[in-house]
């Protein structure tokens, strides 16, 4: 069997995210209740974070990306208060953008660290410092999965590639994130007659199996296309706003 026809590339990868998410907003705002929509959206944030890595060690200029993220993290910011709180202005929870800008500094400044030519050990002791840093201004600015977006953004950094180390590494820090750190809510469960609490955000483990058929492929790719990527998170959380106010209560 040609395994290639089981490969994604970067674009599918990228729809794939979208529908999850698409899935996952629509539940929170205009189909509530579809507890299956969440479900299938918890795949969307580990697969966006995976291709943020992938963008890292892709792009040609990374002052650009960042700017590019900025920019839309701000077009984000209305729409997400709108969809999250039904206001324009929301101090307390901010859009996922900004989670994965945060993500992308602490990557770049462990990256730099990496390469450096200090001693192994002062190497690590930077490393940890700068992902805990990540965490705490994650958690502090309230940004979407808080400190957690953050850590699953380094995750995919620090065990960037396709070998079983890296793909072991991968499974253990998706596990320790979403089924002991992201606990919060659960379905219960029967296992051989035994009933237990599923979180939730454990079904997040379930985005690398798209991960891992994803081979470094491209895809069609365009400005367009790349544009029309970004603008599809803030127009779509700014439609469902829409759709949820003037819908019959």
């Amino acid at each position: 069997m040609d395994n290639k026809k089981f490969q994604l590339n970067a674009l599918t990868l990228h729809l794939i995210a979208m529908f999850c998410m698409l899935l996952d907003h629509m539940w929170a705002t205009v189909v509530t209740g579809n507890m299956w929509m969440t479900y299938v959206g918890r795949l969307a944030f580990p697969i966006f974070a995976f291709m943020i890595v992938e963008g890292y060690f892709h792009t040609s200029n990374f002052k650009k990306y960042l700017q590019r993220m900025l920019v839309f993290a701000l077009l984000s910011e209305i729409p997400f208060n709108l969809m999250n709180s039904g206001t324009l202005i929301d101090p307390f929870h901010q859009n996922v953008i900004w989670t994965f800008l945060i993500a992308l500094l602490c990557v770049s400044r462990i990256d730099r660290t990496l390469k450096s030519d200090r001693n192994f050990v002062f190497r690590v002791l930077v490393c940890a410092g700068i992902s805990m840093l990540g965490y705490v201004v994650g958690t502090i600015a309230m940004v979407d999965y808080h400190g957690h977006g953050v850590l699953t953004v380094l995750v995919f950094y620090f065990f960037h590639g396709r070998k079983w180390p890296q793909l072991l590494g991968q499974a253990a820090g998706l596990y320790f994130i979403n089924f002991v750190l992201l606990q919060n809510m659960t379905i219960p469960l029967m296992l051989f007659d035994h009933s237990y609490d599923f979180p939730v955000q454990g079904f997040a483990l379930l985005s690398l199996i798209p991960i891992w058929l994803y081979r470094g492929k491209q895809g069609p790719h365009s400005k367009a296309i790349q544009y029309a990527c970004y603008a599809f998170y803030p127009v779509h959380i700014l439609v469902l706003s829409l759709i949820g106010l003037y819908m019959p209560t």
